[in-house]
Order: C-alpha cells, then structure tokens, then sequence
C-alpha cells in the first residue's frame, strides 16, 4: 500500500529528478465561529507570497476546486470540471501531485480527496509547509512563473466518493456502518458556537476529530494511535470492516478524516459533502446535542 502522505524527504528527492511532481498550496484558514452563523475564512495566496516549496502554484479549493454556483461552501464539482482546472494549470491525467497547505492539512486534504475521486496520482505533504521549513529546505517567495496548460483530458469517477443527505436521513439504527463526524469535540456536542444555522451532530454519529489525529507539529500519528483513536469511538478499520461514512461542517475535516483512514489502509469511505451547513439549514432534521 502506498501512503497517501509523503515525506520532506521523499518529495525534495522528487524534486530534484527530471520528472517531478506538480506541487500545489491549497491554504485557507477558516475561522472558529465566535457565534453561531459567525463564518469567516481567508485565502492563503498571501501566506503564500511570504514562503512556499519552489516551483509550487497557489490554488483556492473554495473556487477553483468548488462548484461557486451552488449554495453551500466547497461543495464539490463534476470529475470533468476538476479535471478542466487541473489541465488549465499544466496538470495532465498521468501528473503526479503532491499537496500541501500551511493551515493544518486539512484543505490539503480535501483536494486530495478530489483528486483521488477522479483517479489523480495525489499525496500530501505530511507536516505541511511547517514541516519543510524545520527541514531547512529551500523556500521560494513572491509570484513564479505561470503554469502552462496541459492537453484537456477526459475525467470520470474511479470510486464512489459521496454519502448523499438523503441516504443519511434514511439511515437506520441497524445500519452498522459507523458515521464519524470530523469535527472538534465542542462542536460534536454543540457547546461551542456553530458557524452554521443550528449547533449539534447528526443523530447516531460518533466523533474523531480529524485535527487531533495529528501531532502538534502538524505531523500525522503513527498507525497505532489513528487505529486507536478510530477504535476508541467504537470504529472498526480492520481490512475488511465496513464502509465508514464521514462528515463535519463542510466536507473539509471529513476529508482528514478520509485521509488517515487511507493511511491505516481503510479505503472504504463516503463523504456527506454538505454536512452540517446543508443539514442543520432544514429544521425538520434532528440534530443532538451533549
């Protein structure tokens, strides 16, 4: 199995071949809700300017990865239209990428969720941008060249990567198949403010935050203590477990959850991409609180 996360290491040797990786920044730092409704983010193209891998592009998930026309943040779009992007930014169907961000992984990781859906060759930088930096590795800063497009090619699904609303509602109590929010343990119990209508979790969820599966660093855990984590909330990821179902606000802290997952080498998983944004938006859905 080959780790979705790659190393500092590993990726300076990559770079430094005749063939390397195409490297992408996708920071964004999305702010915690001072009160519920309270939503705030800020693009990372600045942090990028200041420092970033030499020879990587800047790249915004909230629009350039998003579908803009939809009516909740970050909702994903169709495989070809992320493909469209990916090929107008020199990327081709058989480019290998590497992701990183300076914010947590976290929208490293949604990106790699997305590219992985349409079967890209993606990993992601364990430790982010911090982590190169503590490396001493080179750091390039202001704009670079622009990218030259790639041929347009064709996308298509190579996994099923989405849990709708719909299924969830009709979810049953003997579904075993757990559904794990991402979020931290103040929002899962709707003690601290939700950036979304109403606070709470979905009924029957249980909780592994996606931030603390890393190290302070921003390095990920080791494979015991992501096994341990998932089995202290009752989540089985054995080889052949069942499907996990994920969510969290907006489909980004799910998608660190999707990211250790396929670490431990658990595969199977869905994201709710609406999450609580589009559940909590109909007040006819439960939502518990505590």
């Amino acid at each position: 199995m080959t780790s979705p996360f790659i190393s500092v290491s590993e990726l300076a040797d990559q770079l430094s071949e005749p063939n390397p990786p195409t490297v992408l920044d996708a920071s964004i730092v999305l702010h915690p809700a001072a009160f519920d409704g309270d939503y705030r983010k800020d693009i990372g193209r600045d942090r990028w300017l200041v420092g970033h891998i030499p020879g990587s592009q800047f790249v915004d998930v909230s629009t350039q990865f998003s579908d803009t026309s939809a009516p909740l943040h970050y909702t994903h779009q169709e495989p070809q239209e992320i493909a469209d992007e990916l090929a107008r930014i020199g990327i081709a169907a058989n480019t290998p990428v590497v992701i990183y961000d300076s914010t947590g992984t976290l929208f490293a990781a949604r990106l790699w969720y997305l590219l992985r859906w349409i079967g890209v060759r993606a990993r992601v930088l364990d430790g982010g941008f911090a982590a190169w930096e503590r490396a001493e590795q080179p750091v390039q800063t202001g704009e670079s060249v622009p990218p030259v497009a790639a041929e347009s090619w064709q996308a298509s699904a190579v996994r099923d990567a989405w849990v709708s609303r719909q299924e969830l509602i009709e979810r049953t109590e003997t579904d075993a198949r757990p559904l794990v929010c991402g979020l931290p343990t103040g929002s899962f119990t709707g003690a601290d403010p939700s950036r979304y209508s109403r606070r709470g979790r979905i009924p029957g969820s249980v909780n592994v935050s996606s931030r603390d599966l890393f190290t302070k660093d921003g390095t990920v855990k080791s494979r015991v203590e992501l096994i341990l984590a998932y089995d202290a909330a009752g989540v089985d990821v054995a080889e052949h477990a069942r499907e996990v179902l994920l969510y969290c606000g907006g489909g980004i802290s799910a998608a660190g959850n999707a990211l250790t997952l396929a670490a431990i080498g658990t595969n199977a998983v869905r994201i709710y991409d609406g999450s609580l944004e589009d559940w909590s938006a109909d007040p006819s859905l439960p939502l518990a609180l505590g």
